[in-house]
């Protein structure tokens, strides 16, 4: 038998082994059970009825039409896909004090140094992607474009270019200044990406190899991760329905993940685009969330300080509708974009779903409504077969998410305690899984005595 881990080792746990193991490891350790014992269930139905009318208001204003898909050539592709909903430039992460973290100063070498002095050399980039040749194109976004790669020990890579701007485009004496500006944009999220992944080692977070800085070159280089994005899949564009096992799975990975980001690390982080389509997944379907290119410091507590002020960045149907007002940034706000994802999950669907009749556009709030009406069961996706216990963990994932759609960030609960509720949450539905399958068995030797 398995070790039994607590739930901090779990939300701290780094790839210092250098492996992704599979759903199964997690799936036989008892860790979940111990802590969901001294852990109080989710908030009663009846005392969010009155949330559920509040939150429905404020989805309308912060959405606008969702982003386009991006053809892929060898199936991986989005995963370092742009947001599209971006404002102005903001400052990248400024502070630089308590770095951790493996880092290389060699893609073959690893040893400990500081961050920003992790490269490689445009030699090394040029033999890992063969030139960037065309058959070796994962993905394309706003920022630039991915390659697969594979370095001289094997290892596959992902490699982020980043575009490459200004090169006699048009004429005009204001176009300069435009490029300049989208220039100066790219940049940021390029340093706010590096600085950030070099700071951070998590199971469930992409592993940060290096970087290269060159005249006009810019490239990060991560680890490969096979399987495509959580969209893919919950689009079915690999071929098969994600069931609901996994996708509860992959939400606590996710929450495994941000949570270390807000309270593991030296100073907290704040993703700023938590979607399904910056969530990574193995083949053996572990989530690895990507893409810190909007990725921003979080409030220096020991200051006294509650909030960052900073311009909005994220993506439509995410975005935090009080950090959309105020400008003010918390760790709240990527528990918002969770509470979406959460409904996401469920249901199957986009945050926003522009064919739709007007009353179901906007997912979240279509979601919510049903929940508040006792109709979840509507929410679930189609695809997905409706069991027992499907459909407990069903109202009670609805329930968090709506806690996560809070309005403001004090009536959001922490990341922390939403991995702590999904854990609950799976344990009750492996249990009534079990219970289930073994009252199917019994009935089917009994039909067959007789």
């Amino acid at each position: 038998m398995r070790s039994t881990r607590s739930l901090d080792d779990s939300l701290k746990s780094s790839s210092d082994g250098r492996r992704t193991p599979g759903r199964s490891e997690f799936a036989q350790s008892p860790a979940y059970s111990d802590v969901s014992s001294s852990r109080r269930s989710v908030s009663s139905l009846s005392s969010v009825k009155f949330a559920a009318r509040s939150v429905a208001g404020v989805f309308g204003a912060c959405f606008a039409p969702p982003e386009t898909k991006t053809s892929k050539d060898l199936g991986d592709s989005d995963e370092f896909k742009a947001p599209s909903v971006v404002s102005d430039t903001s400052s990248a992460a400024s502070s630089q004090r308590g770095r951790r973290g493996l880092y290389v100063n060699s893609y073959n070498s690893p040893q400990k140094m500081e961050p920003g002095t992790v490269k490689f050399t445009m030699a090394a980039i040029n033999k890992a992607t063969r030139n960037f040749s065309p058959s070796f194109k994962i993905g394309q976004g706003g920022f630039g474009t991915v390659y697969k790669g594979r370095l001289d020990d094997g290892t596959l890579v992902a490699v982020k270019r980043a575009k490459k701007v200004g090169r006699g485009l048009c004429s005009g004496a204001s176009f300069p200044l435009v490029l300049s500006m989208y220039d100066k944009h790219l940049s940021v999220e390029f340093q706010s990406e590096i600085r950030t992944l070099a700071r951070v080692e998590h199971l469930n977070l992409v592993r940060y190899f290096g970087y290269l800085e060159h005249e006009d070159e810019r490239i990060v280089v991560v680890e490969y991760v096979p399987n495509g994005t959580l969209r893919e899949h919950l689009d079915c564009m690999h071929g098969n329905i994600l069931d609901f096992a996994a996708r509860l799975d992959i939400a606590i990975d996710v929450a495994h993940a941000v949570t270390y980001l807000h309270m593991y690390t030296d100073h907290p982080i704040i993703h700023r685009d938590i979607k399904s389509s910056n969530i990574l997944l193995t083949e053996n379907f572990r989530a690895k969330v990507t893409d810190f290119g909007f990725a921003r410091l979080g409030a220096d507590s020991d200051t006294g300080a509650t909030h960052v002020s900073t311009q909005v960045k994220g993506t439509a149907g995410y975005l935090d509708p009080e950090y959309l007002r105020t400008y003010q940034l918390t760790e709240k706000s990527d528990v918002y974009s969770f509470g979406v994802l959460l409904v996401e999950l469920v249901s199957g669907r986009r945050p926003i779903e522009p064919k739709r009749e007007l009353k179901e556009r906007i997912t979240p709030r279509w979601a919510m409504k049903k929940f508040n009406e006792g109709d979840a069961i509507l929410t679930l996706d189609p695809r997905l077969i409706r069991t027992a216990a499907t459909n407990l963990a069903l109202e009670k994932i609805l329930e968090l998410a709506l806690q996560c759609l809070g309005p403001t960030k004090q009536s959001r609960p922490s990341m922390r305690r939403c991995a702590e509720v999904l854990w609950s949450i799976r344990k009750d539905y492996r249990e009534l899984s079990a219970s289930d399958f073994r009252s199917l068995s019994s009935q089917s030797q009994r039909s067959a005595a007789i």
